[in-house]
This record gives C-alpha cells, structure tokens and sequence, in this order.
C-alpha cells in the first residue's frame, strides 16, 4: 500500500534542488552581473537584444543557425517551460524518469501528463514504440497528446541518448504530430565530448523542435536564474514564439538585468567561460565515476554518468537491509541517505519513477569540499581524487553504501 507523506512533501515546495555545482562563482560573472545592477530599466519579456544576439552566437557554434527573432529568454528553465506548455496546449508526455521541474509546470496548467519508459541502455528519451503506443492509448481514452518533452543529456540518469535511438523517438513524436522541446541544459557537461556523440532533435527535425537551455547547468550559479529557447525557423515557430512571449509577459517573467547580464558574457563564451567550464566538468567526471564504484562496489546498479553532476542510482539490490532499517519506498530512501551522507539524496519519486523503486539522484558538488578554498583547490588539482578533503567525503560517501552491503550479506541465508 503507497503511504501518504504526513508532511505533505510534495514535488513542488520540497523539490529537489538542481545538482550543486559544487565551485564559487567564476569573478568575471560576478562582474558581468554587477556592471548591470546600478542599471535603471528592466529587461523586455523575452530578453533584450543583447541577451537574444549572445543566445544566437551560441547556438550557431553549435550548428543550429538562429535569428534574434526565433530566441527567447526567461528568469529560469520553469518559467520557460512552463510558457512554453501553455502556449502549446494540450496533453504534455515525458520520458520516465526525467528532471523534477518538467511535470510540475503541465500539471499547474490542469495538463495531464503521461510517462513514457525509458529504453534500457539510457535515459531522456523515451522508448520509440512504448512513446507510439501510449500516444494512441491516450487518443483513445479522448485525451489530446501535444508536447514531448525528452533530453539530450540527462538529468537525473546523466546519461546521453545514442544518436539512433534519439532519431527513432523523434520520428516517432513527428509520426503523431507532437511537438518537441528538447531540454538542453547540460549539453555542454559532457564528460568525454570526444567519446560521446550528442546531437540534437532539432538537427533532425528542424520544424518541429523547439531547444531550451537552462544557463545554471553548465554557465551560471543558480543565483542568476537565465534559460533561453530557439524556436523552429518556420511560420509555426514563428506564432508559437509569439504566444510564447504572451504568457511570459503576462506572468511578467521577465529576466533580472544582472542575470541577463551575466548570461549574455557567459553565453559569448570568453576564454574565462570556456576554461572554467572544461576544468568543471573534468572534475566533476573523476568524482562522479569513483561515487559510480562505491555504489556498485556495494552491489547497488547505476549507469556510468556521461554528463551533469550527479548520478542516477537504484538500490534495489540492497532492498532487504534497507528495510531492516526502516526504508521502504524512495520517500524513506531519500530520507536515510540524505541524513547519512549529509547532503540531498531525492528520491526516484521526485524524477516520476515510482516510489516503489529504491532509486536516488546523487549530486558530485557537495564532494568537492566544504569551503571556497577546498573547491577550487579541487578545480585546480591534477587528480583532485588525491587531495585529502575529496578522499574524506568519498570514504564517507562510500561507507554509507559499504554498511547497507555488509548488511545484506549477513541477511542472505547460508549456502
């Protein structure tokens, strides 16, 4: 039986928090955004022109050519999903899991929303005849599926879709008239970019996929909230643009001139921008794969992560010890390991996995060090997994999992 949090935890006010990023603030962001603070006027609904012009110079180094008047800008990823949804309408399908922030935004317009299994050797997409086959299941029960939302590298699995199983979900989604907005926040956290192929829906279809990007995954603090979307370069584009801006103006989600400030520099990529950004991703890659052993080291599952900082981990393996100590479903999961490794652990629930499932989100910031100094000693390390800070929150990380594993084994009846 699924209990009821007495609390009232639901997945919006005690929602996880984006994974830390674990560094200070890069001192020439920190510029960027106090340049702009004296500054008298606000920006316009869907950011001015120089946020728009940084926004178009970013996404055409990446091969996907953009005008200021297919971009769009907003205080955060979820005011832009969120106007983006309405101005869509219609039934919203996400992959299962996917980030906590998507669902929320559906549901608050009175959206149903309908999960959609993963294939098995990622996360972010979903499954391409598990997607066809729940499009016409809900056609069918007189629903009105509209919008895909996917992920090209994933939070929380961290993992990144092969390039042909992405192109048969996007088919798909074209075979049935959905529109597609591909979540792109981390696609510059690559751990090995010359190993790992990304490339877009956008690059496959170019009229039915919109691209949004949330500036904390890979360039900004989440204290300088800025996410940008580059529309379809067609007349349908064009008008969803148009009513995209609608709702944001109506909400008067509007960008803070510091944030749009700071977002602008970051999105020009400097030298500054693209060294800080190279070092933090490879050091959160060397932490991310050793927490990635000390999980399975204790006989719990978790994909290698390819992007982002965090992991996705089941420890369904571990059920029997978990429940010795009381743990039962993700809530109880979330709750045990955020209080044992001192740091949030949510729970597979909060990503649309059911709750039944032992699985948790593990973010690699908090590893980094307790203060600025330890941080960017770890930044500048050779093999940060040899400074002794780092090799302390790891050994308590690990031991966290090694307990439950040495418990598991006293609990298997003898041979």
């Amino acid at each position: 039986m699924r209990r009821t949090d007495p609390e009232g935890r639901g997945p919006v006010r005690y929602g996880p928090p984006p994974p830390e990023p674990g560094l200070p603030v890069l001192p020439e962001v920190a510029a960027a955004a106090a340049a702009a603070a004296g500054r008298s006027h606000g920006e316009p609904p869907g950011g001015g022109p120089v946020l728009l012009d940084a926004a178009c110079g970013y996404w055409s180094r990446r091969g996907l050519p953009a005008e200021r008047d297919h971009v769009v800008a907003a205080p955060g990823a979820p005011a832009l999903l969120l106007a983006l949804t309405a101005a869509l309408g219609g039934d919203v399908l996400l992959p299962r899991p996917c980030p906590a922030w998507w669902a929320p935004q559906a549901r608050l317009l009175g959206r149903a929303v309908y999960h959609v299994p993963t294939p098995a050797e990622c996360g972010g997409v979903p499954d391409p005849y598990a997607l066809l086959e729940t499009v016409r299941r809900v056609r069918a029960e007189g629903g009105r599926p509209r919008l895909l939302v996917l992920s090209v590298a994933d939070d929380p699995t961290a993992t990144v879709p092969p390039p042909e199983v992405l192109h048969e979900a996007v088919e798909a989604a074209a075979d049935e008239g959905l529109h597609v907005i591909s979540d792109e926040t981390w696609r510059d956290t690559l751990h090995r970019p010359r190993d790992t192929v990304l490339i877009g829906p956008a690059e496959m279809d170019h009229a039915r996929v919109t691209v949004l990007s949330d500036l904390s995954g890979a360039f900004l603090p989440p204290a300088l909230p800025a996410a940008v979307a580059r529309f379809p370069a067609t007349a349908a584009g064009s008008a969803l643009r148009a009513r995209t801006l609608d709702v944001l103006a109506a909400l008067g989600a509007v960008p803070g001139g510091p944030a749009a400030a700071a977002a602008a520099y970051a999105l020009g990529e400097p030298d500054e921008i693209g060294d800080r950004l190279t070092s933090a991703v490879r050091l959160h890659a060397r932490v991310a794969a050793a927490a990635q052993r000390a999980v399975l080291a204790a006989g719990a599952l978790a994909r290698p992560p390819q992007a982002g900082r965090h992991l996705y981990a089941d420890l369904g393996p571990l059920r029997p010890a978990l429940a010795a100590r009381g743990v039962a479903d993700a809530q109880d999961l979330e709750d045990f390991l955020g209080d044992r490794l001192g740091m949030p652990a949510p729970g597979g629930h909060r990503f649309g996995d059911e709750i039944d499932a032992l699985r948790v989100r593990l973010t690699t910031g908090p590893l980094l060090g307790s203060t600025p100094d330890e941080r960017m000693a770890s930044l500048a390390a050779p093999d940060p997994l040899e400074l002794p800070h780092v090799e302390r929150a790891l050994s308590r990380f690990g031991s966290a999992f090694d307990d439950l594993r040495a418990e598991a084994q006293r609990m298997e009846p003898p041979r």
